[in-house]
């Protein structure tokens, strides 16, 4: 995928670099994989607002994903390239042999014409899923399930990978985006390849309305509001620590930097080999 930048002629095009969608075959998606999508604006059922900063923008449709690449042993034809509204990855279109489509998330070096597979016996090969017990040390995979079966979870977003580093006592070790390596039982199913849409985190909208069409909404500081609003808002003038010797923090109080948010002792942990930042 390739960037395009514009002209300088006016403020917002100054610094502003959009995808140039090169890679998109089709414009409209699959009838029958689609969903509409109901706008909440943040609010729940009782309409209290939730999820701040979040309302307005174009409409949007889901586009149902095949995270568990349910057809197994079944040869697919890629026939599309297509765009998602919702997830920074690209989607491929695949039409299975006995007539069923469905999407999945598109890799580096996925085009029209391929043919992909799901199974034990299935290649290591770009968009290929096969279990990690048959996937090659070394390699880079994506959308692997956390529990057998459960579906793809890690590494989905545009330009991720996860690498295969080792396998010992039915587990394989798992190198994360994140740095952190991890324990994923082998028997769970990893698409072959890095996510595509690498260049996505290059992105800039250059304005505040692209944020809009996306339904966004301005977020406001919380150390220029009231104290009645925010506890870190007044003060004379600006003042980091809203006034007073308080830390920066949420509206409702939960500190923003150097509080860990993780449970002390979750179940996952014991799949955690090395964590993302190093204990001190």
């Amino acid at each position: 995928m390739a960037l395009k930048t514009f002209r300088p002629f006016t403020p917002a095009n100054r610094f502003k670099a959009l995808p140039s969608f090169d890679e998109i075959t089709k414009s409209k998606p699959e009838k029958s994989l689609v969903v509409t999508r109901k706008k909440t604006g943040g609010r729940n059922n009782n309409g209290r607002i939730t999820c701040r900063h979040v309302g307005g923008g174009n409409k949007q449709k889901h586009r149902l994903v095949d995270f568990k690449r349910s057809k197994r042993a079944v040869i697919a034809d890629v026939v599309a390239i297509e765009y998602d509204p919702l997830r920074s990855a690209r989607l491929a279109l695949l039409n299975y042999v006995d007539g069923v489509k469905a999407y999945i998330l598109a890799p580096v070096g996925l085009v029209v014409g391929m043919k992909v597979v799901a199974g034990a016996e299935a290649d290591p090969q770009v968009g290929n899923a096969l279990p990690l017990s048959r996937v090659p040390l070394g390699s880079a995979v994506h959308c692997v399930e956390l529990i057998p079966g459960r579906g793809g979870q890690l590494a989905r977003s545009a330009g991720q990978l996860v690498v295969l580093s080792n396998r010992e006592k039915g587990y394989a070790l798992l190198k994360l985006p994140s740095g952190e390596i991890r324990r994923v039982h082998e028997d769970c199913y990893a698409t072959m390849g890095q996510v595509g849409n690498v260049d996505h985190m290059n992105v800039s909208s250059g304005k505040a309305g692209r944020s809009r069409w996306q339904g966004v909404r301005p977020t406001v500081r919380g150390m220029v509001m009231n104290p009645v609003d925010h506890p870190n808002g007044g003060g004379q003038g600006k003042s980091k620590g809203g006034g007073g010797r308080q830390h920066l923090c949420s509206p409702w109080g939960q500190l923003a930097r150097g509080f860990k948010t993780r449970r002390k002792h979750k179940g996952s942990d014991r799949f955690i080999v090395e964590r993302r930042k190093a204990r001190k």
